[in-house]
């Protein structure tokens, strides 16, 4: 696992939730190939410690296997039974040993003790033995642990009747040789294990010397220079992460461009307002007659109405923009009640020009997740510029529908966009020529950049063939996810 000194633990000041900083890649590595070994090591010595009792009982167990075969050749049987025939050198044979006790032991066909010692312990009932076959099993000899050997001999002369012949040993011999096969395999590890740390901890050591390479390439960069990172040099399993880096910057460099052509733009239309504004006020000044002074001073009112709406719309726009940047809380928002209000807010603006205003309402409730601030920037754009396109006496027409996604449309009676000029109107100060109407070429880029925010599609249309007046009419429809009545608000961010 990962060390306590290789992981900082902060506490998010927001939510009061934890979370984890690793400060550096090499510890976290390290740790990684270090703690499954510290893991494994334990489970090796027990298996090695299992290998080396195998390895240890074997010679011993084959000269106990002898020891039942040499005793069994020592029963021999009459018509009554089997007894045992002991040399007399058998019972100092069995039992003078420099580091083990051996113990033997013959049963008769009954059960009796035929020869031997009575501690042996009896054969544990198993019908699985064979006559003539030689077992092996643990067993306690007083108090100390034993290896005994046993067979079962079948007396000839009673059918059915067996005689019982086993020989015990104790395992100082075993235990020892064990010891000694142990030290002979782990000592070399503990000389073997910390090199190979050391030799480790070097070795990825220099295997991240690439990480410090590149980190050098960009540390020099100049603060301007945003060109693709040179991947020929790189590790392959760091290129992924630098065509990634390569593709980031990409976005940034096109990203400051747009941001400069911006600027450029916006300073250009702020431009004809102001020298506007200028000129009036040069105009009034040098002005005697008050009614010229007065249409001075109106004229100075309009342009200073359309720089304001202008400045609204560039602070609008850059929100908008800002917001695929920074984090905005997202909420369900009903989309009937949101867009009533709007259309409710219009309804002045719409009667001074003498326009008929609707709303028409989804037959159901429409939810969306979307952050109510900008989808009412979104409707406030675009109700006005149906209004302000509409000729006096005109109609104006907004309406929800509830199809797999949400949609909202804003429908009115003006002249319409041409089918040429509808993918050219979300460009910046774009406008189409021959409208007649003041106006500063944001609306529909700002629509556009909210409704990519929010996943959301426009479309301009035609409302209806020419009329004798010559309006065609516009639809601009906007599709959202829509998200299905009475489903479980989930908090998001943007």
């Amino acid at each position: 696992m990962p060390s306590r000194d290789k992981l900082k633990l902060r506490r998010n000041k927001s939510t009061g939730e934890k979370t984890g900083e690793y400060n550096s890649l090499f510890g976290e590595i390290l740790d990684w190939m270090l703690a499954p070994l510290m893991f494994v090591w334990p489970i090796s010595i027990a298996i090695i410690h299992n290998v080396a009792d195998d390895i240890a009982h074997a010679p011993y167990d084959k000269v106990l296997g002898d020891s039942v075969y040499e005793l069994s050749r020592q029963v021999r049987f009459t018509p009554v039974g089997a007894i045992f025939v002991k040399p007399p050198q058998m019972r100092d044979l069995f039992h003078i040993d420099g580091e083990d006790i051996i113990y033997y032991q013959v049963l008769g066909g009954a059960g009796e003790l035929l020869a031997g010692d009575s501690e042996v312990p009896d054969v544990p009932d198993d019908p699985k033995w064979k006559p003539g076959e030689l077992y092996y099993r643990g067993g306690r000899i007083n108090n100390e642990d034993v290896r005994i050997a046993y067979m079962f001999q079948p007396v000839t002369t009673i059918p059915g009747s067996y005689v019982t012949v086993q020989v015990a040993e104790t395992l100082n011999k075993r235990e020892a040789l064990t010891s000694r096969i142990l030290s002979g395999v782990l000592l070399p590890q503990f000389v073997i294990i910390p090199i190979a740390v050391v030799l480790v901890y070097f070795g990825l050591g220099r295997g991240l010397w690439p990480l410090k390479r590149l980190q050098a390439v960009i540390e020099t960069r100049r603060p301007t220079d945003l060109s693709p990172i040179d991947v020929r040099r790189v590790p392959e399993e760091l290129r992924p992460l630098i065509h990634a880096l390569n593709d980031m910057m990409l976005r940034l460099e096109l990203n400051l461009a747009a941001q400069q052509r911006f600027i450029a733009d916006a300073a250009h239309q702020m431009r004809t307002p102001l020298t506007g504004l200028r000129s009036q006020a040069e105009l009034a000044l040098l002005e005697q007659d008050p009614a010229q002074i007065r249409a001075c001073m109106e004229k100075i009112l309009l342009s200073s109405t359309n720089a304001a709406h202008l400045i609204n719309q560039l602070l609008a726009l850059a929100r908008a923009e800002a917001s695929s940047e920074k984090v905005h809380a997202v909420e369900r928002v009903e989309l009937n009640g949101l867009l009533e209000s709007q259309v409710a807010d219009w309804v002045p603006a719409a009667r001074r020009r003498h326009i008929d205003i609707g709303f028409e309402r989804a037959h159901v409730p429409l939810h969306v997740d979307a952050n109510p601030v900008l989808l009412g920037e979104m409707f406030k754009n675009l109700i006005d510029n149906a209004i302000k396109y509409t000729p006096r006496a005109g109609m104006v027409t907004v309406r929800l529908k509830a199809d797999i996604r949400a949609i909202v449309e804003v429908e009115d009676s003006g002249p319409g966009i041409p089918a040429e000029d509808r993918e050219r109107v979300f460009e910046r100060f774009y406008r189409v020529l021959g409208t007649q109407v003041e106006g500063s070429g944001l609306g529909l880029p700002i629509v556009r950049e909210i409704a990519e925010l929010h996943r959301a599609e426009v479309e301009l249309l035609g409302a209806h063939p020419a009329s004798e007046q010559g309006y065609t009419g516009l639809i601009v429809r906007v599709s959202f996810p829509r998200v299905i009545e009475g489903a479980a608000v989930a908090p998001r961010e943007a």
